[in-house]
């Protein structure tokens, strides 16, 4: 043991392997046994390698679970795991996929999750590669880019709430991307459960069958048996061969200190095992492959991977710029038509990001270039404020996607940042030749609002528009139309898909959506309305530059863009909140919004005022209107030679995301 330490080990490293030994081999006692660190020891030493080639194509099923929010997707996948031995039958085994977390603490799927199960059926053995996916619309990529692994899905219906927003959404994800859909309709155990009524409404919005609805209980384990049939039987194998030289899709990356990246992958043809030289389709680097395997649903190692099949590949990627999502993998020397890949997200909200301390700058740089090899749909553009310091601008799906995203940096990085307030894309048509010429193009996109070109500059301003579905019981239909009203949207269409829920779909400017329209919508709507969005493209608007002013002075940090009509409601908070933000001063502060020479929304921040007729005690009164006229004329002059300075908390105050609205 000791000719560790001569290895280069040292002798802590080298007791402590002797210490796991002797324990292992039972010269310790039980109390210091059980104190002994753990054996080290390889993923191949720890389990026995799985042999995947007792799976040909025609036995292999991918799959997803598709749902809106909170319709018991991960329950559902709980259970499937159980079925197959995949995980001990426990009180415990709650939302086993969710790994994070941010997922356990807010009881929502935020990754897609893989896993593999082995299922015995009519005496073949099948492997059923299952995929448990997101239901918040924020994360609608996540579902987009796991189906492009799978050849059907299970769609999963609450049997009390009925076909919700989401749930729409990711039937058409699916029906678009071609694949087998297996309605499942469950909670058939909750008290006030109606089958029946969504068994037609899934007639009636999908013109899908009823009697091809499966009716379970996620939670107690009722008739999930039949879904792993329904797997089997109404989803196609996938179209794979082994004989092909090997592609590989990596639709997901993780990154870990120790092995580099680990990318999910999903064989469409040939094989791949360790000690295999790959090369990248997009960056053309080659790799050894250090070990391949499924997840089961953790690492699992095995010999090869086969075609058709989804696991995991480690080969020593380890830069996080190496793994893209939507890259293709293939054998060195053998290279083949890169697969399609995904469309990049389009992100919907911009928000700055700086590190608290501008010491933590390359940490935080580190711990956002890792997340978003994990999340990749979040873009990254450098940016720098004179008030908060180098940082960047980063683009999400969502509010809630963004707020993930914080948490995450916060829990899995230790790193604390300042988020500024959600803006949205605009665009610019450029009117003058030597504009387009300076720019490069007609049509700008502007992402940070104190890069607003002049209205001289341009002959129409447009902003992003969503096409909103909105699936509500009927009381509540009055009370949104009129929420909708206020937000500037124009209806598009009406239908009841029964007799007391209504869809309503709605044309939406994203800004008027994007920090608290689901809110109001919930308080509206006593929680049981459900909305989902879809980009629609862009639309002219009026819109105008709002600058904030400080005694004259613009604060470049708090520039906005608003529309026109919008413009004083949202200058006099902004002005409110600096007021109750910013220090006094020995003179008058004036906080001003303006749209451009046009002051809309004025605040005033008092002066601390000496008193000066303290020391007056009776006498005539022209005495004391001298001080006063004396103490005026000073405060006057101090004001001109005086500069404010927001001090950063203060700007954290305004510019922050405020969760009180």
């Amino acid at each position: 043991m000791w000719t560790l330490a001569g290895q280069g080990w040292g002798r802590g490293r080298a007791l402590a392997a002797w210490v796991t030994e002797a324990a292992r081999v039972g010269l310790l006692g039980p109390r210091l046994a059980s104190r002994a660190p753990a054996r080290c020891c390889s993923s191949a030493d720890r389990k026995e390698k799985i042999d995947m080639s007792c799976f040909p194509v025609e036995n292999i099923r991918n799959f997803s679970i598709i749902a809106h929010v909170d319709h018991g997707k991960s329950t559902l996948a709980d259970r499937l795991l159980e079925l197959t031995g995949a995980i001990a039958k426990t009180k415990n085994n709650k939302q086993v996929l969710d790994k994070l977390q941010v997922e356990r603490e807010r009881g929502i799927t935020v990754k897609a999750q893989t896993a593999s199960l082995f299922y015995k059926c009519e005496g073949k053995q099948y492997l059923l590669n299952l995929i448990d996916t997101p239901g918040h619309v924020d994360f609608s990529y996540e579902v987009s880019r796991s189906l492009s692994a799978c050849q059907g899905v299970l769609l999963v219906v609450d049997a009390n709430e009925g076909i919700q927003a989401q749930t729409v959404a990711n039937f058409f994800l699916a029906f678009e991307a071609q694949l087998s859909i297996i309605p499942v309709i469950n909670k058939i155990d909750l008290k006030n459960a109606d089958p029946e009524r969504v068994e037609k409404q899934i007639e009636k919005v999908f013109d899908i069958p009823g009697d091809e609805c499966i009716k379970i209980s996620a939670k107690l384990g009722t008739n999930v048996e039949s879904v792993l049939d329904a797997v089997i039987k109404r989803i196609p194998f996938p179209k794979a061969h082994c004989r092909n030289p090997l592609r590989a899709l990596v639709f997901d990356s993780t990154f870990d200190q120790y092995r580099g990246v680990i990318a999910n992958v999903a064989l469409f043809d040939g094989v791949v095992s360790k000690g295999d030289k790959i090369v990248s389709a997009h960056t053309q680097k080659t790799y050894e492959v250090n070990e391949v395997g499924v997840l089961n649903p953790n690492e699992q190692p095995t010999h090869k991977l086969y075609a058709g099949q989804v696991g995991y590949l480690i080969a020593g990627m380890k830069d996080v710029t190496e793994a893209q999502i939507g890259d293709t993998l293939y054998l060195h020397k053998q290279p083949v038509e890169p697969l399609p890949g995904f469309k990049s997200a389009k992100p919907m909200v911009f928000a700055g990001v700086y590190p608290t301390d501008q010491s933590e700058y390359n940490n935080l740089k580190s711990a956002i270039e890792r997340l978003t090899l994990n999340d990749s749909s979040v873009t990254v553009h450098r940016d720098s404020s004179l008030a908060l310091g180098a940082g960047w601008r980063l683009g999400f799906l969502g509010l809630l996607h963004m707020e993930v995203f914080n948490q995450r940096l916060e829990q899995e990085y230790n790193a604390s940042v300042i988020l500024t307030t959600p803006t949205v894309p605009y665009k610019a048509v450029l009117s003058s030749a030597k504009l387009i010429k300076e720019y490069r193009e007609k049509e700008i996109t502007i992402i940070n609002p104190a890069q607003f070109p002049d209205k001289s500059k341009v002959t129409e301003y447009l902003e992003p528009v969503v096409l909103g579905t909105i699936i509500t019981p009927d009381e509540y239909t009055g009370k949104i139309m009129m929420l909708c009203q206020a937000r500037r949207a124009v209806q598009k269409n009406m239908m009841f898909i029964d007799q007391n829920r209504v869809m309503l779909k709605y044309l939406f400017p994203l800004n008027e959506i994007v920090v608290d329209f689901y809110d109001s919508l919930k308080s509206l709507s006593s929680g049981y309305a459900s909305f989902d969005y879809e980009d629609a493209g862009y639309q002219t608007a009026e819109l105008v530059k709002m600058d904030i002013l400080l005694n004259g002075n613009i604060v470049e940090e708090l520039v906005t863009v608003v529309h026109k009509d919008k413009a004083y409601s949202v200058g006099k908070a902004i002005c409110e909140r600096l007021k109750d933000s910013l220090p006094r001063q020995l003179f008058e502060i004036a906080i001003q919004a303006a749209l451009g020479s046009k002051i809309i929304a004025r605040e005033t921040v008092k002066a601390y005022r000496k008193n000066v007729l303290a020391k007056c005690y009776g006498g005539d009164i022209t005495r004391k209107m001298k001080l006063l006229k004396r103490q005026a004329e000073g405060k006057k002059k101090l004001r001109k030679v005086g500069n404010v300075e927001v001090p950063k908390d203060a700007f954290i105050k305004v510019l922050k995301t405020q969760t009180d609205k």
